[in-house]
């Protein structure tokens, strides 16, 4: 109360410490109570246990042929009541330990919210580590059952645990630039601090229900609700109306599908559709939404169609308009073990024999984006947020106004920063120690890997300027792989691993500070944060890769279609998007598609325009100062309108364009108190409801192969959308154009 008492009193005297963000306002106290223990017997139980379950699931359904991420809302939800139980039946008694130079108790008191936010950290390895970023174990995946590569569990948890551990220390480098400052208010954050507070504080019940009661009705809706699309009835998930009208017109079902096509009039009713790729629309800010917007209607209405039909772009008419499959000048599928040497390198003479490698046109497209992408982010960064990042290096944080969620957290003891050096400096050492051990298996020399840490170096903090003030992360996996594709032809291993040093040691960097901003909100004790991400990471890695080496090693031809029982759920399509990716930048490599006299080298020149497309926002936003709408306008988030695509597509891209527009515009314009309210205990609501269901049906029926088939149960009555349109193409299944 104490503490409470100083915040209020210092707000009053200083009202301009408030943070800047109105949304940040709105949804996280500014008040702490330093007297909360965080580090519990509890906490420590529950963490673990909460992290070691998520990161089983969703390393799990991640081979699934619809894969399902379980969220970290799942355990939030969930460790509530344990939480409570545990307080109100442990024993309180002191325990003296070393001596007693110190004492422990198994319960200190009430579950609170601050051991409940630990807790949370915890499950968030599980998440991003284990369903949502499987990168590691997606290279691992495509080595032993793609490539059939005989790999050394030591090696392939090496790969594992130091790729977090990288991005462990580049967190601890950047944590005065992303996480101290007000302005990096990272979004989805706000969902977490709004359930935390709906599962832990009163409020009144007289203006409508509570946070709590509002987060249980929904929560059951939710729930209730994906039997449909879960189970039942599919086709929510793509409802493509178009197909239905012109069953017989391929140009109609390539405009019209949800699943293979444009997506154009169709829709998903399915809230894993609407946040599977892009996250929940309701966390993020508007004027983001609005950059999407314009980037994915200029890609998918315009560019695509014109690419596809006017101007027959890259051979466009003799593929399917959408598709992340691999193809021959013919239109059928490429297949790679007809290029293969047993080393697992290119077959040049087999190559020259068997023919040029093509890719869908949006496929290609999207690619193109990609390198547009990267160079719009660094300049982007450079010219918006340069002069900040100088001062800030400058002053050290000295002098850098702070707010007064940074001014509380000044109570508590920082985290060293040799801490951060020390694991990062012993992640380099380790790699570099793999890379001489296992070098027939991993292919990247050591000069390769240090090339990967320099590259990530480069761009985690001008991708962490975009996520932490957009809610979007502009990826620059293409631009790893192309990289080390022109420096290591033909060598498609190393290109994984580079891919997985260079650029994913980024998304998990991410990550971690993602938790540690949210670890400010909350006022979370620093060095208690360090011990749970550490902890959660270490956990996480080694049952990650324990599950994953499991199900590689005890289910037959996991991951192999063609030899797969065709009802078999264990198809990886995940993965089947990595292998693709080895092929196109490490087999095949860059130069013989993007260089000179190859097929896509025109796509070159987006980065140019890329580095060149953020600049004139910049001079506008000098020249007309007045303008506040100016600086919004946001070039590495308009291209990342269509990142994604495939496996994402236009349905899952549009349809949370429009609900994030219903909540995050509308809404928050005309019933601004609702929205602070509710808006994202709405969001978490979802995902929870969502989630549970879908553990629960999977469980309980598909796993039990008690699957239905009738109308309602295909994804998409598309038939048609994935034939090509040139005439004298011919693929099975589809007419033939004269």
């Amino acid at each position: 109360m104490a503490s409470e008492t100083k915040t209020e009193k210092l707000d009053e005297e200083s009202p301009e410490e408030h943070c800047p963000i109105e949304e940040v306002r709105l949804v996280v106290p500014e008040t702490d109570d330093p007297s909360m223990p965080v580090m519990t017997f509890r906490a420590w139980f529950l963490g673990s246990t909460s992290c070691t379950l998520l990161i089983f699931f969703n390393t799990f359904f991640t081979y699934r042929t619809q894969p399902l991420t379980v969220s970290a809302i799942l355990m939030q939800v969930g460790v509530l009541p344990i939480g409570k139980f545990m307080a109100s039946t442990l024993p309180t008694k002191k325990f003296q330990v070393f001596g007693g130079w110190t004492s422990f108790t198994l319960n200190p008191g009430p579950f609170n919210i601050k051991e409940h936010v630990i807790i949370t950290i915890f499950a968030n390895c599980g998440v991003w580590y284990g369903g949502g970023d499987a990168y590691s174990i997606g290279a691992i995946t495509v080595m032993k059952a793609y490539y059939k590569q005989s790999l050394s569990f030591l090696c392939a948890l090496l790969i594992v645990l130091t790729t977090q551990m990288l991005g462990y220390g580049w967190a601890g480098m950047l944590r005065r630039y992303l996480v101290d400052p007000a302005e990096m208010w990272w979004p989805a954050n706000l969902a977490q601090v709004s359930l935390f507070r709906a599962l832990h504080e009163k409020d009144s019940r007289s203006k409508g229900l509570t946070r709590m009661q509002f987060f249980l009705v929904f929560l059951v809706a939710s729930f209730a609700y994906y039997a449909l699309p879960g189970y039942l009835f599919p086709i929510l998930t793509f409802f493509s109306w178009v197909c239905w009208a012109w069953p017989n017109s391929i140009t109609a079902q390539q405009i019209g599908s949800g699943y293979h096509g444009l997506g154009v009039g169709a829709f998903t009713l399915d809230w894993a559709g609407i946040s599977a790729y892009h996250g929940s629309p309701l966390v993020s800010p508007w004027f983001s939404i609005l950059n999407v917007a314009a980037g994915f209607i200029m890609f998918i209405y315009i560019i695509v169609p014109l690419c596809y039909w006017k101007f027959n772009t890259f051979d466009a008419r003799k593929f399917p308009i959408f598709s992340n499959q691999l193809f021959t000048h013919t239109g059928n599928k490429y297949d790679t073990t007809k290029v293969l040497t047993p080393q697992y390198d290119l077959n040049i003479a087999a190559y020259d024999s068997y023919g040029k490698l093509y890719l869908s046109p949006l496929f290609a497209l999207s690619i193109g984006s990609g390198f547009a992408r990267f160079t719009a982010t660094l300049t982007h960064v450079a010219l918006f947020n340069g002069g900040d990042i100088l001062r800030q290096s400058k002053s050290a944080m000295k002098n850098v106004k702070l707010d007064i969620h940074a001014r509380l957290m000044k109570n508590y003891k920082q985290v060293p920063q040799w801490w951060f050096l020390s694991i990062l400096g012993g992640s380099i050492g380790l790699s570099l120690l793999m890379s001489f051990i296992w070098k027939e298996d991993v292919q990247l020399p050591w000069w390769g890997m240090l090339f990967a840490f320099g590259l990530a170096w480069v761009v985690t903090l001008p991708i962490g300027v975009i996520q932490a003030t957009t809610n979007q992360q502009p990826g620059y996996d293409i631009i790893a792989q192309f990289i080390i594709g022109y420096v290591l032809p033909g060598k498609p291993i190393a290109n994984l691993l580079f891919k997985i040093y260079g650029r994913i040691s980024t998304v998990h960097a991410l990550s971690f500070l993602s938790d540690l901003k949210l670890g400010h909100y909350m006022k979370i004790p620093p060095r208690c944060m360090f011990t749970a991400q550490l902890a959660g990471t270490m956990i996480s890695g080694v049952v990650n890769l324990g599950v994953a080496w499991w199900m590689l090693g005890s289910i037959e031809n996991i991951c192999d279609i063609e030899a797969l029982h065709p009802d078999s759920p264990w198809t990886c399509p995940k993965f089947r998007v990595t292998f693709d990716a080895s092929v196109i930048w490490g087999l095949i490599g860059p130069r013989r598609l993007f260089g000179p006299g190859g097929l896509y080298r025109n796509l070159v020149w987006l980065f140019l325009i890329g580095a060149f497309l953020p600049v004139p926002v910049w001079v506008c936003s000098k020249i007309f100062p007045e303008k506040k709408w100016i600086p919004l306008i946001n070039i590495p988030v308009i291209t990342y309108g269509f990142a994604g695509m495939p496996p994402a597509t236009p349905t899952n891209i549009a349809s949370w364009l429009v609900t994030g527009t219903i909540f995050n515009y509308f809404v928050f314009k005309y019933n601004k108190r609702w929205w602070q309210k509710y808006n994202y205990v709405l969001s978490a609501a979802l995902d929870a409801g969502t989630a549970f269901m879908g553990v629960l049906l999977f469980f309980a029926l598909q796993n039990e192969g008690h699957n239905l088939k009738w109308w309602g149960t295909q994804l998409d009555h598309c038939p048609l959308a994935t034939c090509p349109t040139e005439p004298g193409i011919s693929v099975k299944g589809c007419p033939v154009f004269k």
